[in-house]
């Protein structure tokens, strides 16, 4: 059984963000669950992932342009740059009109990994990131505000939903930025989706 992951703090009206530890080889056996950003971090940590939540205040729409989000975040990004040495940084910025959000959904989807880190600070918006490390699947929810350190060489996929709604600052050691060496696994189409 597939879910379907939406999670939605109805107090508040708003998303939370949430992890998820399954056995890589059945979706069906949930190990462990928290919308507790500090229980988050904590699991993360203890398989070298970094996780943080960090003030995303600028007004922007999904959908808008690099520069603009590169100006509103850039004491974020050189902070993060100067402390870490990244090298690049480029803004995806998705929102459900974009022509091509099927092709990119799919792109990033299928389990692949990077050779240096990855870095994604969601500065509106949501998705999904799912880390196959070991013998486990570890899915992130992530929200506005939360900054998600993926290391070099960790297996992983993300689902940005059918109709994607967000912006996230992505950096990275290498200088190319964003190349994908794809593992050639189905596991990622075992497991849960982001509907939206």
């Amino acid at each position: 059984m597939i879910l379907t992951i939406q999670h939605l703090d109805a107090s508040k009206g708003t998303h939370v963000s949430t992890i998820r530890i399954y056995p890589a080889i059945d979706v069906t056996q949930l190990q462990f669950t928290s919308s507790n950003p500090d229980k988050i971090q904590q699991k993360l940590l203890e398989v070298g992932v970094r996780f943080e939540q960090w003030e995303a205040t600028a007004e922007l729409s999904p959908g808008a342009s690099q520069k603009e989000v590169i100006a509103a975040y850039q004491s974020d990004i050189d902070r993060l740059m100067t402390a870490q040495g990244y090298q690049t940084v480029d803004v995806i910025s998705l929102n459900a009109d974009n022509p091509k959000k099927d092709e990119l959904r799919e792109k990033f989807l299928s389990e692949h990994t990077h050779g240096e880190d990855e870095v994604r600070f969601f500065v509106a918006g949501q998705g999904l990131f799912s880390l196959h490390i070991g013998d486990q699947v570890f899915e992130v929810l992530c929200q506005t505000g939360d900054l998600i350190g993926v290391p070099a060489n960790t297996p992983h996929w993300f689902d940005m939903g059918p109709n994607p709604d967000f912006i996230a600052i992505r950096l990275f050691n290498n200088p190319e930025g964003w190349v994908a060496h794809y593992t050639g696994s189905d596991i990622a189409a075992r497991f849960n989706r982001l509907e939206n």
